[in-house]
């Protein structure tokens, strides 16, 4: 069996690259070993894949050929172990049969207001020409839809600890020292008070006692009915039901609701931020967004806003420029297969790389151009495009998180003119935060308010 071509330098050496640099180490890669190369990161011999043909064979693969959450251990201490990210084959068959139906369907149109609302209300103290920071305001956005949306939390001490013990963490783990810990077990010792990993583990228990905490007094409300008519995510998880009858324990939904909580908004945010940048620089794309949800008349259903094909284009844009996730989960495989021509053996860990297929000029021409109307012109496939990975372990969040998306920007676009905090301001890059890959900067805007705003 002829492999792919390796890289021969020390593993330390594609850590640290990885780490570091990762975009400029993958187009580094790819230029010079093409669209399948072998490396070696975190323990795994893996094989980097950016052909669209090759990982629509990879996104077919049966889940019998293959293991990825075992391949995702790394993660285990910040998810837990029955993390829907961290299980395979039946255990993970359930898991989504279960997480899913809160994200789709009708229960979308419930959250619709609720997104609005957020980020009216996160912008209701700004001052025309003031300077604020979009990161952190798409942070607490996010976070705060999480919260309401999937705890059916809306205020209160434990809300208050919830919001910071998790801005805590994700700032932690994505500074460069927690990224390295996040990446290296060696490191992940625990000297209490004076080392970081142990300071992760002080917050992590903090946010447990919370989130359990939360699910108990769930639990007795539905016991005894005191609950009332509750739409939230994690009331739909304590009813749920799997195929023989049975509910998920208290560890599997705390699991859940965690990775929803650091994940789920976390990614969301980043995209967010980017999508402010380039609305910064883009007026005339502001113009076409605002134009066309002027077609729905003063008080547009947030509903049809997401269904708009240029705001969806532009998101579409956002998330194919700079994926927040670069590459995909890893299958590892339990036998040989073929992808894409290419035959790989048992023991091999196959990564379809989300950023060199989004930069494939022959897909997406002149690809360091942001340019939405690419979208409008032609479709893509699920190997094409594929910010929220594919196949079998697709993410079980990306309705809701281009919802939110949209209606975020929507709203932001009605009511606020966008610009750059200050002349000469340097332009954020694509940096390493944790497992992510995120704006360098804080995206500095100065907002003037629009009169009179828009409502939804």
């Amino acid at each position: 069996m002829t492999l792919p071509p390796r890289l021969f330098a020390p593993r330390a050496w594609q850590m640290f690259r990885w780490l570091r640099d990762p975009l400029k180490f993958l187009d580094e890669c790819v230029d010079r070993y093409g669209s399948h190369f072998l490396m070696n990161l975190v323990g795994l011999n893996m094989a980097i894949i950016s052909d669209p043909k090759a990982i629509a064979d990879l996104f077919a693969l049966d889940p019998s050929q293959f293991t990825s959450g075992s391949s995702n251990s790394l993660l285990e201490p910040l998810v837990g172990s029955s993390s829907i990210l961290l299980l395979d084959d039946r255990a993970h068959r359930r898991q989504r049969k279960l997480l899913l139906p809160p994200f789709h369907g009708e229960r979308m149109t419930t959250y619709g207001k609720l997104i609005c609302d957020l980020t009216r209300h996160q912008t209701a103290t700004w001052q025309s020409g003031q300077v604020v920071g979009g990161r952190q305001l798409m942070q607490t956005i996010t976070l705060k839809t999480i919260l309401q949306a999937v705890f059916g939390l809306v205020a209160g001490d434990r809300y208050h600890r919830i919001q910071q013990l998790t801005t805590t963490i994700l700032d932690l783990l994505g500074s460069p020292i927690g990224t390295l810990f996040l990446f290296n077990r060696s490191l992940q010792q625990d000297w209490g008070q004076w080392s970081p990993w142990g300071w992760f583990l002080a917050y992590r228990s903090q946010l447990d006692e919370l989130l359990y905490a939360e699910i108990t007094d769930r639990q007795a409300e539905q016991a005894t009915g005191s609950g009332g008519d509750r739409t939230d995510i994690l009331s739909l998880l304590l009813a749920a039901r799997d195929e023989a009858g049975q509910p998920m324990t208290s560890a599997e939904i705390r699991d859940e609701l965690i990775t929803l909580l650091l994940a789920g908004h976390e990614t969301t945010a980043i995209s967010l931020s980017w999508a402010l940048w380039w609305l910064t620089q883009n007026p005339e794309m502001v113009d076409r967004i605002r134009q066309e949800i002027a077609t729905l008349g003063d008080r547009p259903d947030p509903v049809a806003i997401t269904r708009l094909p240029y705001l969806n284009a532009f998101c579409q844009e956002t998330l194919r420029i700079y994926p927040v996730a670069i590459a995909l989960f890893p299958r590892s495989l339990t036998q040989p297969v073929t992808v894409g021509n290419q035959a790989y053996p048992s023991g091999v860990s196959l990564f379809g790389c989300t950023y060199l297929v989004h930069r494939r000029p022959e897909l997406y021409p002149n690809p360091e151009q942001f340019r939405p109307e690419r979208f409008l012109e032609r479709s893509f496939t699920a190997s094409e495009f594929m910010p929220f990975g594919g196949g079998s372990r697709s993410c079980i969040g990306m309705a809701f998180a281009q919802f939110e998306m949209k209606l975020v920007l929507a709203t932001l676009v009605m009511d606020w003119d966008l610009g750059l905090g200050y002349a000469g301001l340097v332009p954020p890059v694509p940096a390493r935060r944790g497992v992510t890959v995120g704006p360098s900067g804080p995206i500095r805007l100065r907002v003037t308010r629009r009169t009179p705003p828009a409502e939804v």
